[in-house]
């Protein structure tokens, strides 16, 4: 059992576990791109208090104290405005989630089809501050105590493993949290290095010098002062240089601190004539300790663009050929890399895949409500002649596609939101995320999205962050979805996730939706003139967007329609080679649908005519 002691990346505890490598380690997937994830921060997603749910077992769970929600509890916490308040204010907290909660409803993920979960932040945050989110780690050797302990997180992906689900966790190694203060307050990037106060202790005065620290002359910097582990205390561990304010420019990115967040001195952005420094050896150790204790099977990088790509690039080596000592051959290392140059900066690091922010998420996000041409999409994942060096060039399991997420850094202006809060989105999310399970890439879906959250819930001048509208509890707690509290949303029995387990099973089934080469298909409405729909104008596509996948001489074809009151019919081209005069193709998803009869054109074109209702979404084979 370990203990709640472990100080240093030399402790007996951590070097026990990095050393004990013969014994079984789970295995990686043959490919992640056979592979749907799932997203959630551990704060927002159970308490492992509802009631009326069904286990991992399949049982009907009748005790706890917190009830399914209903359609007349929305906005049960909004009647007033200081409901309202308290309701808003407790989004801005750690409202409850725990592991405990999160291994309760893995049940509930693999129903859906989940096979892999990736979690937000675990490691430890500072006691004092509401960092719900955990991406402001004080001690990276333990666990948040508010999401419970070391041995949580091994039975949770005990339990997952058992259940074929694979286990991801966010990690950061660009920044820790606000652990120290700087001599003038709060200074900006300006290229120099600021004087600093000290370290801050548990009751958050920065009077513990930044060196080693002496437990016996400062007993209040364990466990919540200052940093750990204490191979991270040095000040040249951090570059000091204060907070960015132009986030594109070089090298301001790469050593401003991330807000009040405190920049780490991980090494330069060369990646040729790269030398590790102290700090970024310690976090290899560090997130090797966790890989071998809870046998992970792999990371989500935060802020890999402030990282730069030396220290990324070093990392990734590290971690891969260590977890290849643990026979964990395909572990995945995915980053978030903002701005235009994701696949170069998978390409030169040799991480694993990037996620779809920025322009892929973008247009996987509009292009269901028919704000821009499906070609802007699938343009994205198109075989160029330069591959590998054009921008926009994707390969299957190089990025990871999602529709909402936590941070939403793309997003064009302040007001957060999720896909179903306007334009059609609640009743086009459903077709959203099966055109996600069903275009190249890995799927992940983000928590609540699949009960159709909206992230509604303030204004730009309420004086909370706009992130926390789209961090909803799941459980419900005091910041509960559909501003409401005190109902969770743990409900097997809507369409959606009916339809998106169905849609899952296919994926698992077929290896074209998993593999396949992937082409966007012209359409006409009179059977005689095709084309790629566009956009005109201010005025939304409403119309069946169509694309194949292919894979081995099969073809299944995938159509949605971005009208919401009206069906849409539309003639669809089809490979003319594999589909012949009077073949039938048959429809897979929705169940029940009426198989289709492929036409031949006299210029060879082969065709076939669908009928999709209003937000549909339909899969033939």
């Amino acid at each position: 059992m370990a203990s709640a002691g472990v100080r240093s990346i030399l402790d007996l505890e951590v070097q026990s576990v990095l050393s004990n490598r013969d014994r079984p380690f789970h295995p990686s997937p043959i490919a992640w791109e056979d592979q749907v994830l799932y997203f959630l921060l551990p704060d927002r997603f159970s308490d492992d208090n509802e009631t009326g749910y069904v286990d991992n077992d399949g049982n009907y769970v009748k005790s706890g104290s917190t009830l399914l929600f209903e359609s007349q509890d929305n906005g049960n916490a909004v009647t007033n405005a200081i409901d309202s308040k308290t309701w808003l204010d407790a989004g801005a907290k750690f409202v409850g989630g725990n592991l405990k909660g999160v291994t309760s409803k893995l049940g509930y993920l693999k129903r859906m089809g989940i096979t892999a979960l990736w979690i937000g932040p675990l490691f430890k945050q500072v006691a004092k501050l509401e960092t719900y989110h955990g991406y402001a780690v004080q001690n990276f050797l333990d666990i948040e105590p508010r999401f419970g302990t070391r041995e949580d997180l091994k039975e949770l992906v005990h339990v997952a493993h058992s259940l074929g689900i694979y286990v991801l966790l966010d990690i950061i190694l660009n920044h820790s949290a606000n652990v120290y203060a700087y001599k003038d307050g709060s200074p900006v990037y300006t290229g120099t290095q600021y004087e600093v106060t000290g370290y801050y202790d548990t009751n958050r005065n920065p009077i513990i010098p930044m060196a080693t620290v002496d437990l016996k002359a400062y007993p209040h910097a364990w466990p919540n002062g200052a940093i750990w582990p204490a191979e991270l205390q040095p000040i040249t561990c951090f570059t000091r240089k204060g907070q960015i304010q132009h986030w594109d420019d070089s090298p301001e990115f790469l050593d401003g601190d991330f807000f009040d967040l405190k920049d780490l001195a991980i090494g330069h952005n060369d990646p040729d004539n790269f030398t590790p420094t102290p700090a970024l050896l310690t976090l290899v150790e560090v997130y090797k300790y966790w890989i071998a204790y809870a046998d992970l099977d792999g990371f989500r990088i935060d802020t890999v663009k402030h990282m730069g790509l030396g220290p990324t690039r070093y990392f990734a080596t590290a971690i891969h050929e260590f977890t290849q000592t643990l026979r964990k051959e395909h572990f995945l290392l995915m980053g978030e890399i903002a701005g235009n140059n994701a696949f170069e900066t998978v390409e030169i690091t040799g991480i694993d895949a990037a996620l779809g922010i920025g322009g892929v998420q973008y247009e996987l996000w509009n292009m269901p409500k028919g704000n821009t041409a499906p070609a802007e999409y699938f343009n994205m994942f198109a075989n160029a002649e330069n591959l590998g060096k054009a921008s926009h060039t994707w390969f299957r399991d190089k990025v990871v596609t999602m529709i909402d997420d936590h941070d939403q850094i793309w997003f064009p202006n302040n007001r957060k939101e999720r896909f179903s809060f306007g334009g059609g989105g609640g009743k086009l999310i459903g077709a959203a995320m099966a055109l996600n399970l069903c275009t190249l890439g890995i799927p992940c879906i983000y928590y609540g999205s699949e009960q159709g959250f909206d992230g509604n819930g303030g204004n730009d001048n309420d004086g909370h962050s706009n992130d926390q509208y789209i961090r909803e509890a799941m459980f419900g707690g005091g910041f509960g979805a559909f501003r409401s509290h005190n109902r969770h949303c743990f409900d097997e029995s809507k369409v959606m996730y009916k339809g998106l387990a169905e849609i899952a099973a296919i994926r698992t089934k077929e290896l074209a939706l998993r593999r396949g080469r992937q082409f966007l298909r012209e359409i006409s409405g009179n059977g005689t003139d095709f084309g790629f729909p566009y956009k005109m104008g201010a005025d939304k596509i409403k119309t069946v967007i169509a694309w194949s996948r292919i894979f081995d001489g099969v073809e299944l074809l995938c159509a949605m329609n971005t009208d919401t009151d009206t069906a849409g019919e539309a003639w669809v081209t089809v490979d003319s080679g594999i589909n012949q005069e009077g073949d039938t193709k048959s429809c897979i998803f929705p169940r029940g649908g009426q198989a289709i009869k492929v036409e031949k054109r006299s210029d060879g074109r082969a065709v076939v005519k669908l009928i999709v209702e209003p937000a549909g979404f339909v899969i033939y084979k």
